[in-house]
Formats: C-alpha cells, structure tokens, sequence
C-alpha cells in the first residue's frame, strides 16, 4: 500500500492550530503521525558534511529503487501482466541512447514483492535484467507474521528468484546467493506505532541470515515508521524491542562493519523550500518519484543538499530514489518523454558542469562500492567504480594477498594491475 505524498500540511503544522493548546497537542499528533518529530530534530541539528575537495571530480551514484507492485490496486491477471510488458518493451526504446560516464544506460532495481509473486511477470523482467538495463531485488508486505513465517518467505522468493528465473546473484566472496531488501509499508522491525504490516520485531537477523545484502526502505516519512538517523549509510544491529535500525554505525572508508549488522543505505529527506507554499512553509524532498513530482533536473540541488556519502569520502554522492512503477499513473509518467527529458537534462548538466561525474548504479551495485571502499581504501575512485562495474557483472573479488603492499614480491599486483586482471578473466568467462 505506497503512502499519499507529503503535503505542506505535514511540516507547517498549521500555525493557526498552535495558537490554541488543544491546537497545539493535535499538531504535535499530526507531526508524530507523519514521522515529522523523529526526523526534523536531526535535521536541525545535523553537522555539515565533511567539504568536498574541488580540485576531485564529484561522483554521482544515482539508483531508481522500484517497489515493483503489478497487482497494484487489485487489476486483472492479463493487465497486471501487461504492465511487466510495457516496462520490458518500452525501457530499452526510451533509454538505451542515454549513457553515464562509465558507459553505462540508466538503471532500474525493481525490487518485486514476495506476495505478489506469479512466474510470468519474473520470466518477462529477467531478459531486461540480462540486457544490463537493471535489476531484481526483494520487496516484502507481510501483516501479523512470525520469525519462521518471515524467514519461510524469505527462503523460499529468493531461492524461486535465483533457481527459476536466474535473478539476483552470488556473494563474490562468500558465494551465497543475496537480495537487497525493501520492506512494504516501510514496517522494517515491526516499526509502526500501531504495530500493524510486520509483526517482526526481530527481522533484522532474519534477512542477514537468508542473504540480505542491504536495506534501502528509508526514508519513510510521510510515516511514523521514519527512522531519527536520516540521509546516511549506515550499519545497524539488532537491538531488544522494535525498530533496531534507528540507529547504528555510520559506513567509512577503510573500516569494516560492526559483526552481524545489516547495511542500511538511506534516500534523501529534507526540507524543500524550492517549492514552499506561500513562500514560507517547505515541502518535504524524500526522494519518491511520482507522476505528480517526477524526476526532474531541478530536485537536484535537493539530492545534493541531502549529502548522503561514505565516511571518507566527501566527493561521493549516494542518490537513492524510490517509486512505484506500476501505479498506472506512474508508469505512464516513467515510460515517457518526461523521464527522456530528465536523463537529457541530466547529461547536458554534466557536459556543462564537468566537474560532476554520473554513474548509473543498481542498488546492488551501491552496495558494492561502499564494501569495495571499507575493504580497499588504497584504490583511487575510478579503480573503485570499475570493479565494481566488474564484479556487478560477475568479475571475481580482490583476494587481499594480490593487494600486498610489500613492493619486495614479485607476484604483488597494484589495484590497476588487479583490475586489468579481472578483467580478462571476466572477458574469458564470457566469450
């Protein structure tokens, strides 16, 4: 059930409300139904990022999250199936002419849910996979479940997604197969202060323990389920009671994660006072892509301000979106000259901005660069960015003897040598 957008109701509280003390309660309820009080204070008090070197190019890593829903709003089988096609048959039309600075065509992770399961949508979505215009992932409504009812599900849609239609992938390291994970409702540990769409308090373990590589659900503000850390990438654990991943471990460069934490990687949310009513009273930027607010150049400087980077590097910018691609409504937004034009747009900003870099990236491939950055902090960005383009498409993981820096052995590779390397053996595998 995808949320109505913010309005300016939500952030305004209305001030005629709050000149009474019975207006006051009802607006700080409104503000607590909305997730307002659990993420404005961290906004407020939020330092500023660390600054950005100017004499470094600026990377840009944009990735569209789809909650990827073709019975929504209940259609017959032959539409809901008809949406899957026009996605299959129309996105390579629109957007293969577009492609970032690695080459690459503009991404798309549609992260399906478990409950809507049916063969034919997954057997259509996996040739546009193959193609290299995105990626499947796992979204999850569930109402009322239990840790074995969850872990069932779990189990049972990411082995059908990898045995049947050879979706998502093998850890490079570890060779178990990995999902990303969106939770519907955005309920992730049974969050919702009614404690309705989970009933998981501890899910947490669950996903790490069948293979989830990463949570992108947040932010879920307009929703009382909105996490306090906000525009951050972060590790969380689990954590007595619900809602264990309000908090946690911020990401860095160079430093592993905290044992069995889950990788949180968080969209925007901010003010957005590019588009207050009355000049006065902001509108809320949380990154959902939407017919009636789509992608567009000017929600830019919105993604920007929000700064989501990895500690340690200041000239990464993580831009995690989210939609509902088969909402009618927005599907036809998506599969038309609106979203061509922002892809447009978005080229001929970096061809006059040069300064800036984009990289398509499918959330998968997010993840990725932020483990390729913990575990090898001596690669140079590009060296990152192309291994992870590599390992995204099957290429092997830096072995840590072939990365020695002990110059007295012959056999020691420089991270460029590695790449090269992985290279022609991905090359090999291939042809």
């Amino acid at each position: 059930m995808p949320l109505e957008p913010f309005t300016s109701a939500g952030i305004a509280l209305s001030a005629t409300a709050a000149l009474t003390g019975a207006g006051m309660v009802a607006a700080y309820r409104r503000a607590q139904n909305i997730g307002l009080t659990n993420w404005l204070p961290t906004y407020l008090k939020s330092p500023r990022p660390a600054a950005i070197n100017e004499n470094e190019p600026i990377d840009l890593f944009l990735a569209v999250c789809d909650h990827y829903e073709p019975q929504w709003g209940r259609p017959q089988p032959a539409d809901a199936v008809a949406r899957v096609n026009a996605w299959v048959e129309n996105y390579p039309r629109l957007f293969s002419q577009f492609s970032d600075a690695d080459g690459v065509a503009p991404q798309h992770t549609f992260f399906f849910p478990q409950d809507e399961y049916r063969p034919e949508y997954l057997d259509a979505l996996a040739p546009l996979c193959r193609q290299e215009f995105g990626d499947v992932d796992i979204h999850l409504h569930h109402h009322h479940d239990t840790e074995s009812g969850l872990r069932e599900k779990l189990s049972t849609f990411r082995d059908a997604l990898f045995d049947r239609h050879g979706l998502l992938r093998t850890d490079p390291e570890t060779g178990r197969v990995v999902y990303g994970f969106i939770h519907g409702n955005w309920c992730l540990n049974n969050s919702r202060r009614d404690g309705q769409w989970c009933g998981v308090d501890h899910e947490t373990p669950i996903l790490l323990e069948t293979g989830c590589y990463a949570d992108f659900t947040m932010p879920s503000a307009p929703s009382d389920t909105q996490t306090t850390t906000i525009n951050s990438i972060y590790h969380a654990v689990d954590r007595p009671g619900k809602n264990s991943h309000n908090t946690g471990t911020p990401a860095q460069a160079g430093h592993a994660p905290p044992a069995k934490s889950l990788l949180m990687i968080q969209g925007p949310l901010v003010p957005d006072f590019s588009r207050a009513k009355w000049g006065l009273i902001p509108k809320v930027e949380n990154g959902d892509l939407l017919a009636s607010h789509p992608p567009a150049l000017r929600r830019l400087p919105q993604w920007l301000k929000a700064a989501v980077t990895l500690h340690g590097k200041p000239n990464w910018r993580f831009i995690k979106l989210h939609t509902h691609g088969c909402k009618p409504v927005n599907q036809q937004m998506w599969l038309s000259e609106q979203v061509v034009n922002f892809h447009r747009d978005l080229a001929r900003f970096c061809a006059e901005q040069p300064q800036y870099r984009l990289h398509y990236v499918t959330a998968w491939e997010m993840a990725l660069l932020v483990r390729l950055a913990q575990q090898f902090p001596q690669f140079s960005t590009n060296e990152q960015i192309h291994l992870m383009r590599q390992i995204a498409r099957g290429g092997p993981w830096p072995a840590p003897a072939s990365l020695a820096s002990d110059q007295s052995s012959a056999t020691t590779s420089s991270p460029s040598e590695f790449i090269g390397e992985a290279g022609l053996q991905l090359s090999a595998c291939c042809s």
